[in-house]
């Protein structure tokens, strides 16, 4: 026990801590107080664009997705991120991204005022309208309901939700459970749970492995992963298409908006449609019989190869998963197959070709993969100078299918059409018209099946992205298998991805 001496002695120590505290707690309610201050005088606060000059810094509350923001080998990608980016240096700003697990934690990341805007993935609706300002669509989704092949008769409405009892959860806040709470105004049986806990990523994997019954998400989303979790199924959608864009708060944002609304104008409808191209442009080609054999050849034939495509790609300075794509697209990764057009092996290539690239038997899976990724990386450098990435990859990937004359004449009629030669998006567009008299008679090397050069990129584009998923993880996969011969390479070990940005959760004044 202490004396009354101790005390008294320690007194001094004692109120001066005390006066501290009682300092702390006052100067936190003045900072608490201090955006009515500024409303409460003749100088009012700064509204958000002031704010973010001032710091030299734009925050943008965002999700970790596929469809918005993600880190990849070269750094941080997704359809947000490049447009807030784009955002930022317009507006002579560094960019911070704040990282949210759900759409609707973005929300309230942005009330809080940790982010000077969010971007991502949000659905605009109704219920949202009246706590923030948006900003012009950027793209349009539906709102689908989720179900897995086999798992019972489907429900084709919302009434058979009711008829069908099942387990159905979606993400708490967000717009799919703001359209089941307007449906159950005309069917009051109706019921689902929320969760705060998972993402809808989480919950598209519990229906695919049986552990749910159902699960409503957004339609750009389950084109993603449909790829991933091929026994997927849309049900029907449970509304007319929601557009998508970015939130502001609702006081104090009119400049920043306007600086976006100004931005957005500045890229154009043609420069946003390449930019989603290139982000969810390739998701539909894959059906679920391919997705399923390519998960069952991931698992018993690519790792027999895996370490020769990694140490081919390593040397040509390529991502040995899209060398392991194009394997793929072309036999399967069956090194004895054989097209109707006699070209043969594990990557498909013709005499002529493996002539060209000193590939003595086409049919060895180490020589026909080592000469693929040399023509691949040819390709690649032979594209003009002035054709951007990933566009060039593209327009290779093209070439490889229907060679490099008839590429160039698709650039060509791209220009005499109006569009842009060095984007993917415009060549894209143009690549069937080889095939039609009218146009083709005007191109240098003539007549060329450019329709399925098309959908051989499309085809190349949706492996990768399946491959990268499926190699994230080496539990999915397993390591390379030791090669069969005595020259095998050895792994490459794969790129370290740079680290998560810093979550900021410091309030903006």
């Amino acid at each position: 026990m202490t004396s009354s001496a101790d005390r008294s002695d320690a007194s001094p120590l004692i109120r001066s801590v005390r006066r501290m505290r009682a300092l702390a707690r006052r100067l936190a309610h003045l900072l608490g107080l201090l955006p009515a201050a500024f409303l409460g005088t003749c100088s009012p606060p700064p509204d958000r664009l002031e704010q973010a000059q001032r710091l030299g810094v734009l925050r943008v509350a965002t999700v970790n997705s596929p469809t918005t923001y993600y880190l990849d080998a070269d750094g941080p990608a997704g359809f947000d991120y490049e447009l807030a980016a784009g955002l930022a240096q317009s507006l002579g700003l560094r960019l911070e991204i704040v990282v949210a697990q759900t759409p609707p934690e973005a929300l309230e990341q942005l009330e809080r005022g940790a982010a000077h805007l969010a971007a991502g993935a949000l659905v605009v609706t109704p219920a949202r309208e009246r706590r923030f300002q948006f900003t012009q669509p950027l793209m349009e989704v539906r709102p689908v309901l989720v179900v897995r092949a086999g798992s019972g008769e489907t429900p084709r409405s919302p009434a058979d939700l009711v008829a069908r009892p099942g387990s159905l959860r979606v993400v708490r806040g967000s717009s799919q459970a703001e359209r089941l709470a307007e449906l159950r105004a005309s069917f009051p049986a109706l019921s689902w749970e929320e969760t705060a806990d998972e993402e809808a990523e989480d919950l598209l994997r519990e229906v695919a492995e049986g552990r749910l019954d159902r699960t409503a998400v957004t339609s750009d989303l389950f084109g993603i992963h449909q790829r991933y979790y091929p026994s997927l199924r849309i049900a029907f959608d449970l509304g007319p298409p929601q557009p998508v864009a970015w939130a502001l708060p609702q006081e104090g944002s009119e400049r920043l908006r306007a600086a976006v609304q100004d931005h957005l104008r500045r890229l154009g409808d043609t420069e946003l449609a390449r930019l989603r191209d290139r982000y969810f442009g390739h998701i539909e080609p894959v059906d679920y019989q391919e997705a399923v054999a390519l998960a069952a050849h991931a698992e018993s034939r690519l790792p027999r190869y895996r370490a020769w495509f990694e140490k081919a790609a390593a040397e040509q300075g390529l991502d040995w998963r899209l060398l392991a794509a194009i394997g793929y697209q072309e036999s399967h990764w069956n090194p004895a197959a054989v097209s109707v057009t006699g070209v043969r092996g594990l990557m498909q290539l013709t005499q002529a070709t493996a002539t060209f690239l000193g590939v003595a038997d086409r049919e060895d899976p180490a020589q026909a993969i080592e000469g693929a990724a040399r023509y691949l990386r040819r390709l690649i450098d032979q594209m003009p100078p002035e054709v951007p990435e990933p566009d060039r990859t593209w327009m290779a990937l093209a070439a490889w299918n229907m060679g490099l004359g008839h590429l160039l004449d698709a650039r060509r009629l791209t220009e005499q059409r109006g569009g842009d030669p060095n984007r993917w998006l415009d060549v894209r567009n143009v690549l069937p018209l080889l095939s039609q008299r009218r146009w083709y008679s005007q191109t240098r090397h003539g007549y060329a099946r450019g329709f399925e050069a098309k959908a051989f990129v499309g085809h190349v584009r949706s492996y990768y992205d399946m491959l990268v998923w499926i190699t994230a993880s080496p539990a999915a996969l397993g390591e390379a298998r030791p090669l069969e011969t005595p020259a095998a390479p050895a792994p490459v070990t794969p790129k370290t991805p740079p680290q998560d940005p810093l979550k900021i959760t410091t309030p903006l004044l």
